[in-house]
């Protein structure tokens, strides 16, 4: 029990030093406005005609690091600070979204993955330690046989949400590099802007891994715990 708590706590830390410093690379490279002058929203819209993509909408949403990609409507959603701003963080942000609308374009398999998994992850992830429990106190309480199987169940929504979390990774790492090889390409940034750019979206990719982690190390403390149970 000891040593899953603090496997947790390592893990929180971890993702608190990486949302923090993930801050403050965007904070710095929002201050290097871009040598083409173009904003967060015009490069969208070249990297999506250059991708010969015309069905998807480029629109503003409120919020800081909001920025995200809808398949179902195709709309490639930039918050606001990256919609118009003109520098590298809105240049790598704007880009790496449209690096999904592109996957979805071409049909990259994982991207089709997580989409599939998405309406049943939206319910599991918030219900699956609940049923998890609901299955343990059954199991020691009255020694009911449903004990069991509701916990597996549980279980079972957990591991679709943890498998969500590590499908999500080559999903995010492949539009960053998408999104980067374009830049370079269409010389769309300097050389100085590129590194700039590739280097937020390093770390805003390693916020992913430290979800996926965290999921993990839930999946097997209820696993073990489910176990010993059933013993």
């Amino acid at each position: 029990m000891m040593s899953y708590y603090l496997l947790l706590g390592i893990i929180a830390l971890a993702s608190a030093a990486v949302s923090q410093r993930l801050k403050s690379k965007f904070r710095t490279y929002e201050k290097r406005a871009l040598a083409n002058g173009m904003s967060g929203k015009e490069i969208a819209q070249k990297m999506l005609s250059d991708h010969q993509i015309y069905d998807v909408e480029i629109i503003s949403t409120p919020g800081r690091l909001s920025d995200h990609y809808n398949p179902i409507n195709k709309t490639v959603n930039l918050s606001e600070a990256v919609f118009s701003g003109l520098n590298a963080a809105a240049a790598a942000v704007a880009a790496h979204e449209v690096g999904h609308a592109v996957q979805h374009a071409r049909a990259y398999k994982w991207l089709t993955m997580r989409s599939q998994l998405v309406p049943v992850v939206s319910v599991a992830s918030g219900m699956s330690s609940w049923i998890v429990l609901i299955g343990l106190v059954l199991m020691f309480s009255s020694g009911s046989g449903f004990g069991y199987p509701i916990a597996l169940l549980g279980l079972a929504l957990m591991a679709l949400a943890t498998l969500f979390s590590f499908i999500t990774l080559p999903v995010e790492y492949d539009a960053s590099d998408r999104a980067l090889k374009w830049l370079i390409d269409e010389n769309v940034l300097t050389q100085e802007e590129h590194e700039g750019a590739k280097d937020a979206l390093k770390w805003a990719a390693r916020t992913y891994v430290v979800a996926a982690l965290g999921a993990l190390a839930s999946l097997l403390y209820w696993g073990l715990q489910v176990m010993r149970a059933r013993d």
